[in-house]
């Protein structure tokens, strides 16, 4: 059973060495454990989704250089997420005519790594 992701909620990137957090700007009226519910569309690079540490894909052009610079030693450099898109979850509730984001979904990044929820910031609003 999914649970409702809300502002606050830990982000893990696959490339990351850190996680990141979700902050919710898609609507602020319906709370789920007492917080703003993420919608789908919290999708926005470090307006929605804070850095997740050092990126360490070379698909990134920072980490690239860097590792170019380093004679082919991987160096990895601080994540800028690049998400592609809005979060994928399916068959969520509906707020504010945007699907609600649930502990299930994923978000792909466009430098190789991909998104996923590792704690929704609540226990209480499952779906």
């Amino acid at each position: 059973m999914a649970t409702a992701v809300v502002a606050g909620a830990a982000v893990q990137c696959t490339m990351g060495s850190s996680p990141g957090q979700i902050l919710v700007t898609s609507q602020m009226m319906v709370l789920a454990g007492g917080r703003p519910a993420a919608t789908i569309m919290d999708a926005a690079p470090v307006t929605n989704i804070t850095p997740c540490g050092m990126c360490t894909s070379l698909a990134n052009p920072t980490v690239a250089a860097a590792t170019a610079a380093a004679l082919g030693v991987l160096t990895p450099m601080p994540c800028v997420p690049a998400p592609m898109g809005v979060w994928s979850c399916a068959g969520t509730p509906l707020i504010g005519g945007m699907p609600a984001l649930s502990s299930e979904a994923t978000l792909t990044c466009a430098y190789g790594g991909c998104l996923r929820v590792i704690s929704p910031g609540q226990a209480i609003v499952n779906y």
